[in-house]
């Protein structure tokens, strides 16, 4: 057993390597993960060590050596300074210590599950809206036609913004997701990006107002009566977090609502459980982002001298819970790539995350998600992929590009079904 102070350094210990491109998308690395995991629970992956074990990266997420560097996806489009970083570099993600703490204290009693039962009706309204656009058609591409415009109506309505004004959301989420990135993109423009934020800023300004002469059932009217030992949130901490949820809560549930009807699509048997039995909807969600997810890779750093799991990061060392291989420990998990939405008496998935920075909007995303597989399973049988579908690198936010499905489609019969 190592003692303190003498774990080897472990950029230079003798650890498995994945040599995977950084263009992989999850499920082309499962087998460099399996070699590496049958050897060590730590390897050393194209950007630094990866953690491969379940409990090990539990461990890391919730361990406040290691942070979240401020500002890193922007970092990757070449951008450490200026005003768009310093806006991400003061995001509730970009925080830590105790400014986190006590946003973290104010939100968590606005963001609870009784917030976001409201929006039953909503989500069942816009999903079966969109199943009947192509219903009569038997195919669609899930990504384009269901995922994409699914979560911004429902963002919005938790919100309390009006429906007319929804699209206009949806095109500054579109443009201000960009410095979320942590691939390049081609379509960059830092300019556009702070004036589209810029614009949602001063919309979020006005709700503000107007709520404050009277307050409503919505999340924002929420989190102006929130309250923590007598702090309140300020309209600048407000305007952070309306767009902080926004991104945080829309291009998360595209990716993985595609990723989920892939994976259900590719297991007719498991669509079919689901389409009897509506119940197990979050179980098929938990199992469907246990082996499918759209967050497999979260980056962290050392903030000092760090020992952990035997061996020594240096201060500044990047360090990346791999939660795709975490997810799929065998340790863990019996026959861990088999995908069964019965699974029972199974620890909590990691593609939320851990510790201090675990997703606050993860209630809200299981209810997105379970409530659109109820409806698709339930209004379209036997769907079957009929082109290909390629993901996105499993570095930032993954899923499928494109999913071209063919189906057996049912008529919506009532008004909420």
């Amino acid at each position: 057993m190592t003692t303190a102070g003498t774990a080897p350094n472990v950029l230079e210990a003798d650890l498995p390597t994945l040599s995977y491109d950084l263009t992989a998308a999850p499920h082309d690395i499962l087998e460099d993960v399996r070699s590496a995991q049958s050897c060590a629970p730590i390897a050393l992956g194209p950007l630094g060590p990866e953690i491969l074990s379940y409990d090990l990266s539990r461990a890391l997420l919730r361990d406040n050596r290691f942070r979240l560097p401020p500002g890193i996806t922007l970092a990757a489009q070449g951008i450490t300074s200026g005003p768009l970083f310093d806006k991400m570099a003061t995001s509730l993600l970009g925080l830590d210590g105790a400014p986190h703490v006590r946003l973290r204290k104010l939100v968590s009693k606005a963001f609870t599950p009784r917030a976001t039962s409201r929006l039953h009706h909503t989500i069942h309204e816009v999903m079966n809206g969109l199943v009947d656009e192509v219903v009569d058609a038997g195919r669609c591409d899930v990504v384009t036609d269901i995922a994409r415009p699914y979560p911004t109506p429902i963002m919005c309505a938790l919100l309390g913004a009006p429906s007319e004004d929804w699209p206009l959301f949806a095109d500054w989420t579109e443009e201000v997701f960009k410095a979320f990135n942590f691939q390049p993109d081609t379509n960059f423009d830092e300019a556009a990006i702070i004036a589209a934020w810029s614009e949602l800023d001063a919309y979020v300004d006005g709700m503000i107002a107007a709520r404050r002469h009277h307050l409503t059932d919505d999340l924002l009217s929420e989190l102006i009566r929130a309250e923590s030992d007598g702090e309140r949130l300020s309209a600048g901490e407000l305007r952070m977090l309306v767009a902080g949820f926004l991104m945080a809560g829309t291009d998360t549930t595209r990716n993985q609502l595609s990723a989920s009807v892939q994976v259900l699509c590719e297991h007719p048997d498991q669509w079919a459980k689901l389409r009897v039995n509506p119940g197990l909807a979050m179980h098929a969600v938990d199992e469907s982002m246990r082996h499918s997810p759209a967050a497999s890779i979260v980056p962290r750093a050392a903030v000092e001298d760090v020992e952990f799991g035997g061996y020594m990061f240096p201060q500044g060392t990047f360090i990346f819970a791999n939660t795709f291989a975490a997810n799929r420990d065998p340790a863990i998990y019996d026959d861990a790539d088999r995908f069964d939405i019965t699974r029972e008496d199974v620890p909590p998935i990691l593609t939320f995350g851990g510790g201090a920075h675990y997703c606050l909007g993860a209630n809200l995303a299981r209810r997105e998600l379970a409530e659109a597989l109820t409806v698709l399973t339930r209004r379209l049988t036997a769907p079957r992929r009929v082109g290909p579908a390629p993901w996105k690198p499993l570095l930032g936010m993954t899923g499928p590009t494109t999913l071209p499905i063919e189906f057996i489609g049912e008529p919506r019969m009532t008004a909420d079904a």
